[in-house]
């Protein structure tokens, strides 16, 4: 079965168009060293939860929206492999500073997944 990254960020409304054209970038990377997708979506139909949401997992601001990502494999090693070629990307690590991204990277959620279930 497939393996997924998966990212939630929140991006302020006035820097989507800039984080458009960054993932644009981005997934064109990640595909050229073997990612089988990569999805960047913007919230449309995302309240805020009681308890827990995705604009709560983020501390979503007022002026802000939630962009949920991810990124398929072939499987784990595959990804690792990709993920180990991507970090060595020249155009990927100019922009990798942190400071130059159009959204606080500290309230950025990730993590990797093993597919359970594939229809």
């Amino acid at each position: 079965m497939s393996y997924v990254d998966g990212f939630v960020v929140p991006v302020p409304k006035k820097n989507v168009a800039e984080y458009r054209k960054i993932a644009k970038k981005a997934g064109k990377v990640w595909r050229d060293h073997g990612a089988l997708e990569y999805l960047e979506c913007i919230a449309d139909d995302v309240k805020v939860g009681k308890w827990t949401s995705f604009p709560r997992s983020v501390k979503l601001k007022k002026n802000e929206t939630v962009i949920f990502s991810y990124i398929v494999y072939k499987s784990r090693a595959q990804r690792d492999k990709v993920l180990k070629n991507v970090m060595r990307d020249k155009w990927l690590a100019g922009m990798m500073d942190g400071k130059s991204m159009p959204f606080d990277a500290k309230r950025m959620i990730y993590g990797g997944f093993k597919t359970i279930v594939q229809a």
